[in-house]
């Protein structure tokens, strides 16, 4: 069990729930070894005693484990602890592609396109791993709130055995390919698939093919044309169009055969949307293959493994009921019965026929009364204020009263819910207490028992703790939504503007401080809104952390040029990895920039000093020096650096030095004396010539 505190592997402590799924939920964690926030997804209870259930759990920590990219959600660990199987994966705030395109109903083709590149290199990453994801949808994609686009949820990937596999597993129904909706082999072509139909679902805000039942939704996938998406946007370019078409072909080989190709007509299209550059190759409708029904007396039982977001749809197995029996539907190659068609045909004249039945009475109903209303106005039966002459005016039914209930003293969630249930609205104002604690009621504007009209407004003051008041989180909120939320807590707000390729003009980008911090009462609040995109400019995407080879690749994505490339220590990003960068992270500059990046040396090096009085040679280390001869003094680190080299007569000599490299050094002296080579005799004087002496002292740095 789950509970908010609680401590997974030593090191994750749970802080919320964040997401839920058919298997899984998704907590907000701190990894208290490494000091960062990560998304913690957890076998429920349920599940956690059938074996079945959590290998297939731990196909996705296995599936992603070795993938590291910045454009798939890494994972970073995987443990069981009483009962709890658990996968650590990075944790990106941000909302999925699929709200994205609700929020939005439909991108531009330049944004869909930017989106649709980085999908397409994280894809390509797994690929080169020889891992399909077979799952590519816009739920298992999120846009963090950076702009950065992240591929999530391996659940159904699976590892490749000579680039295929044959599987009996499915993807989103809307999303999936026809080889998966035959239940056959499926290959990174049928990523390319999905992630084609995903860019037509981004440009056009609907799927190319739907239906009541996921069986009619796969025979389209199977059996019908791929709709162009110019027929419901008339202004998507030519280029893009083509691409999906030939992302979305029926057969595989006539498909980008691999995600590379696909990105550099990704990336093409940018740069010259009209061209007519992609080649397209109209599919074989003869060779379709069909469905195939196999019933058997047993019930074959299918075993969903959830998402992030449910779907009904999510299934291979498709179950139905025929009068007293259920039988499973399978998708196999081969053709559809001539009688399942038959009853789709009759079912789908049925509901047409109840769709029209009811259509002609709700117009008839209409018409009658607006012929009805028209005898009462011309007769005089209505005095112009809606209400009947001699039956008063009663105009509205007279609201409902409400008695007000206690609330002090508990949790402001709870008082929340229990008065929106009685028909109330709740304005909260928060109040630093050291007595009572945070998110407590201290106190309403209406006392208990006072009668009150639904729709009446009742005003809490919550406690906020000694600490203050937790902000609210407001990105992804409009302008007015946001500054009146902060202003109910008693925050003054001031606003910027910026552009935004990924975030509704009008709305939240971010926000400092960060929703969830908790600061004192009447603290200002900066919120930065969306001026929406401008398409002479483009948004310099984050490069810190990533190698070099990869940051060209960020820049092209976006219409930018990698420029100059320098090297400095950093204590903070390991060695060879990309630490500074010429432009923020979110700043906006003109397409075709050059930004220059700065690699790391790894961390910088310790850094030591030395003071010293450098006395004479001693006669132990020195028997031939006489004083006052001249000595060369060198300092020598142990790295073989010189740190002093001078030629002195006088001692001592003293010597200040910072910044060394290196934890120890030596002093190497070299002197010169006359040596006797021969003695004198009587008859000639003795013979000397110079000779050079010299001799080292070890010594130590003091670290600064």
């Amino acid at each position: 069990m789950i509970k908010m505190g609680m401590l997974l592997g030593g090191r994750y402590e749970i802080l919320e729930k964040i997401g839920t799924g058919g298997m899984s939920d998704v907590y907000k964690a701190m990894d208290q070894k490494l000091n960062r926030n990560v998304a913690v997804k957890v076998l429920k209870q349920e599940f956690s005693e059938n074996a079945n259930f959590v290998s297939k759990f731990l196909v996705e920590a296995q599936a992603a484990a070795g993938l590291m990219h910045p454009n798939i959600v890494n994972v970073y660990d995987v443990g069981e602890e009483d009962d709890i199987h658990y996968i650590v994966m990075e944790l990106v705030e941000g909302i999925t592609l699929k709200k994205y395109i609700e929020k939005k109903a439909r991108l531009s083709y330049k944004e869909a396109v930017s989106i649709a590149i980085q999908v397409a290199m994280g894809i390509e990453a797994a690929h080169n791993n020889h891992i399909i994801h077979r799952d590519i949808k816009p739920q298992n994609i999120i846009i963090s709130r950076e702009g950065k686009v992240k591929v999530t949820d391996f659940g159904i990937a699976k590892a490749a055995t000579s680039n295929t596999v044959t599987s009996n597993v499915m993807g989103s129904v809307h999303y999936t390919s026809p080889e998966q909706a035959r239940g056959g082999y499926s290959d990174e072509k049928s990523d390319i698939y999905s992630l084609g139909i995903t860019l037509f679902e981004m440009l056009t805000g609907r799927v190319p093919f739907d239906g009541d039942t996921t069986v009619a939704i796969a025979i389209k996938h199977i059996q019908e044309p791929m709709p162009s998406p110019r027929e419901f946007v008339e202004e998507i370019p030519v280029s893009v169009e083509q691409i999906v078409l030939k992302c979305c072909q029926k057969t595989v080989d006539r498909r980008y055969q691999s995600m590379g190709e696909l990105i550099d007509d990704l990336k093409q299209a940018l740069v010259h949307p009209d061209e007519d550059f992609v080649q397209v190759v109209d599919p074989d409708e003869a060779g379709a293959t069909r469905l195939v029904v196999e019933t058997g007396e047993e019930e074959e039982e299918y075993e969903e493994y959830g998402e992030y977001e449910e779907e009904e749809e999510e299934s291979i197995g498709f179950r139905t009921s025929t009068m007293n029996h259920t039988s499973t539907m399978k998708l196999r190659t081969g053709r559809v019965p001539e009688k399942l068609l038959e009853q789709e045909e009759e079912e789908e004249e049925n509901r047409t026929e109840k769709v029209t039945f009811f259509l002609i009475l709700i117009v008839g109903l209409v018409i009658l009364a607006l012929i009805v209303f028209m005898i009462f106005k011309i007769m005089g039966f209505f005095d112009g204020t809606g209400s009947i002459l001699g039956e008063g005016t009663v105009t509205q039914e007279e609201t409902a009263e409400v008695t007000m209930i206690a609330v002090v003293g508990e949790d402001e969630d709870t008082v929340t819910a229990r008065l929106r249930a009685l028909g109330l609205e709740v304005s909260k104002q928060y109040e630093e207490s050291g007595s009572v604690s945070a998110g407590i009621v201290i106190s309403a504007d209406v006392s208990v028992g006072t009668i009150l009209q639904e729709g009446d407004t009742v005003t809490l003051t919550v406690s906020a703790g000694k600490e203050g008041v937790a902000i609210e989180d407001v990105t992804g909120l409009s302008m007015d939504e946001a500054v009146a939320l902060l202003q109910q807590q008693g925050f003054t707000v001031s606003t910027s503007e910026s552009y935004s390729d990924t975030v509704e003009k009008g709305y939240v980008i971010s926000q400092n401080p960060e929703g969830g911090q908790t600061v004192s009462k009447g603290s200002a609040v900066t919120i930065r809104i969306s001026a929406g995109s401008d398409d002479s400019t483009v948004r310099v995407p984050s490069l810190i952390g990533l190698p070099l080879g990869n940051c060209e690749e960020e820049l092209a994505a976006v219409g930018l040029l990698l420029g100059t490339v320098s090297e400095t220590y950093s204590d903070t990003v390991e060695e060879d990895l990309v630490c500074e960068q010429q432009y923020g992270e979110g700043s906006y500059v003109e397409r075709g920039t050059t930004v220059d990046v700065t690699v790391s040396l790894g961390a910088t090096p310790a850094s030591y000093s030395y003071q010293a009085s450098i006395e004479a040679p001693t006669t132990e280390e020195a028997p031939q020096y006489e004083s006052g001869t001249s000595v060369q003094i060198a300092l020598v680190s142990d790295s073989g650096k010189t740190l002093y080299s001078a030629s002195v007569s006088e001692f001592p000599v003293n010597i200040s030095i910072s910044g060394i490299t290196s934890a120890s050094g030596k002093i190497i002296m070299t002197y010169t004396y006359e040596a006797v080579v021969s003695e004198a005799t009587e008859s000639s004087a003795a013979v000397t010539e110079k000779r050079t002496g010299s001799f080292e002292r070890a010594v130590t740095f003091t670290e600064e």
